[in-house]
């Protein structure tokens, strides 16, 4: 049930996001992929939007590359999730010139091949020797999203007789899950922050040739114009890149183990958490 109502409000954002921004001036709409740092950020500066700001915000659930868009042409007014300099790369190279980038609200952030730390095979260029060991497979996400194609060139770099595997980030973590509890190998695409580091033993697999970059940052992108017609909200999303590690994982974490919305494990977050939240306000 959780993955149909996923993807009913995937194509229910896919359609949102062909309209225009509506006309109202107390009203934020913010786009968000689902990834999981990603749905705590966004939910997060929702409630806050919501109850300590007295704003209404509308959420919308897309693919990458229609939240790009959606912001780009100002029916969306923000993007809390844009990693760079390397996952999100080539959508800024299309659409940067018509956003705003507020800058980095996480550093240090990683992407690339992971495994269960009980894994043989540390090195990506060492994966062709346990190949049957691993069905010959990479377990990834949706196909749009940046670190697909960042595997792909892996792939082709280490010349990997691989075959990645497109599906969504909650396919993704069940398979994870299930090789996990049988101690199976399983390799992976993935990310930190997530939850997952938390949950599980994991290792990245060391990674020679940079093909997946040093280090990323997590980015806040706005529509152009924002900062004119709303001014309060364009302050709290600049204030808003002050979250560090231990509050995002912190609040990812609260959010897989509860079995609430995650709007209101975020408002349970904000509540327990005040002298952080009025850091962010606007005076």
């Amino acid at each position: 049930m959780k993955k149909l109502l996923t993807l009913l409000f995937v194509v229910l954002g896919l359609a949102t996001l062909t309209g225009c921004k509506k006309d109202d001036s107390n009203t934020v709409e913010l786009s968000y992929v689902n990834w999981a740092e990603g749905i705590a950020m966004t939910n997060l500066a929702a409630v806050i939007l919501e109850d300590e700001m007295g704003y209404e915000v509308e959420l919308t659930l897309a693919d990458v590359a229609p939240t790009f868009t959606s912001v780009a042409n100002g029916s969306s007014d923000a993007f809390l999730d844009v990693w760079l300099p390397l996952t999100h790369e080539s959508q800024m190279e299309e659409y940067g010139d018509d956003l705003v980038d507020l800058g980095a609200s996480y550093e240090g952030a990683k992407i690339g091949l992971v495994v269960p730390s009980y894994v043989e095979v540390d090195s990506i260029e060492d994966l062709n020797t346990y190949k049957d060991d691993f069905d010959g497979k990479i377990i990834g996400i949706d196909s749009g999203a940046g670190i697909m194609s960042t595997t792909e060139t892996a792939i082709d770099e280490y010349d990997l007789d691989f075959e990645l595997i497109s599906s969504s980030e909650a396919a993704m973590i069940a398979s994870l899950k299930s090789a996990i509890d049988k101690e199976e190998p399983v390799v992976i695409t993935g990310w930190r922050p997530h939850w997952k580091f938390a949950s599980y033993d994991l290792k990245f697999l060391e990674d020679p040739k940079g093909t997946y970059g040093a280090s990323e940052e997590i980015h806040t992108v706005t529509r152009l114009g924002l900062e004119e017609d709303m001014p309060e909200v364009y302050n709290f999303l600049e204030n808003f890149l002050d979250l560090s590690a231990d509050d995002l994982g912190d609040l990812m974490a609260a959010i897989e183990e509860s079995d609430n919305n995650e709007k209101e494990v975020a408002r349970e977050w904000k509540n327990n958490n005040m002298d952080k939240v009025n850091e962010w306000i606007p005076e």
